[in-house]
């Protein structure tokens, strides 16, 4: 019988034949790979989208030094009477992949219901937006008339057509997360979202991704782009943006009105001209293209 103070016998040596150490290892290692390496994603065996450039459409804009005008507008009257050109705006249309929202800007431009509307929000190295909808045409606002019959789109509840991203400057996208359509206009039955928005740059939009649809990028223009994104915006002190904040917090309704107001442009900017230039032969999108 040991002692108490005896020394407790180390335990038996394990031994490995060469076999086991050898599955041992491979094990090791093809578990070390199979944690390290991605799983191939459904998104990734996707095929690439189609973004043949089907169809081109032209948007000249110009620039007035005050906002509103006291008169109300019609299509053949412009909404500044000494109007200084910025330039034309040439836009590849993606058809093939998204028809609807493609047919219905391109039946905009070419109805001139665009024409003598406004650029009504500018987000500095962000994006500006166009388009909107109201009860008249006094301040530039689309109206859009009985008689152009737009189908309806769709493609806003189909999850395939918010797979592109605002990844850089001239991405031509529908409005529908930023969408400030007129409410009364909203809730009439024969409504139709034809707000768009045009990224500016230099850095992506990552916030407007999943939530609008891109259908299209400028193909001629950029300069242009960049000019109406460096005309000054309307943007409240500090103060007004906390009772802003305060009174949405309590449910106030003029807490989004007054919001209507920020990031609109200082001078009047709108669409001076609008309509389709015809594509003989629809061509590959660039490489750089989202």
């Amino acid at each position: 019988m040991a002692s108490p103070l005896s020394p407790i016998p180390p335990p038996p040596l394990l031994s490995f034949s060469s076999t086991a150490l050898g599955l041992t290892r491979r094990s090791l290692l093809l578990s070390s790979t199979l944690s390290t390496t991605p799983l191939l994603s459904s998104s990734s065996l996707s095929p690439p989208l189609d973004t043949t450039v089907t169809d081109r459409v032209f948007l000249d804009f110009s620039l007035c030094p005050t906002y509103f005008r006291s008169t109300t507008a019609v299509d053949s009257t412009p909404l500044c009477s000494d109007p200084t050109p910025l330039g034309r705006l040439v836009l590849g249309l993606y058809g093939n992949l998204l028809p609807l929202t493609v047919s219905t800007f391109k039946l905009m431009c070419t109805s001139s219901s665009y024409k003598n509307t406004l650029v009504h929000k500018i987000f500095p190295g962000q994006f500006f937006q166009a388009g909107r909808q109201g009860r008249s045409r006094e301040y530039g606002e689309v109206h859009l008339p009985t008689a152009l019959d737009l189908p309806r789109n769709t493609e806003t509840v189909d999850s395939k057509a918010f797979l592109l991203k605002h990844s850089r400057a001239g991405v031509v996208s529908l409005c529908l997360s930023e969408n400030d359509d007129d409410d009364e206009v909203k809730l009439d039955s024969d409504y139709r979202n034809v707000e768009f928005l045009i990224t500016t740059g230099p850095a992506p939009c990552p916030q407007l991704d999943n939530n609008n649809i891109v259908f299209g990028t400028v193909l001629e223009g950029l300069d242009v782009v960049t000019a109406i994104a460096s005309i000054p915006t309307y943007k409240p002190s500090e103060r007004i943006q906390q009772l802003n904040d305060l009174a949405e917090f309590f449910g106030d309704e003029r807490a989004q009105k007054g919001r209507t107001l920020w990031n609109r442009p200082l001078k009047t900017v709108y669409i001076s001209d609008c309509g389709e230039l015809q594509v003989t032969k629809p061509s590959l999108s660039p490489p750089s293209l989202p």
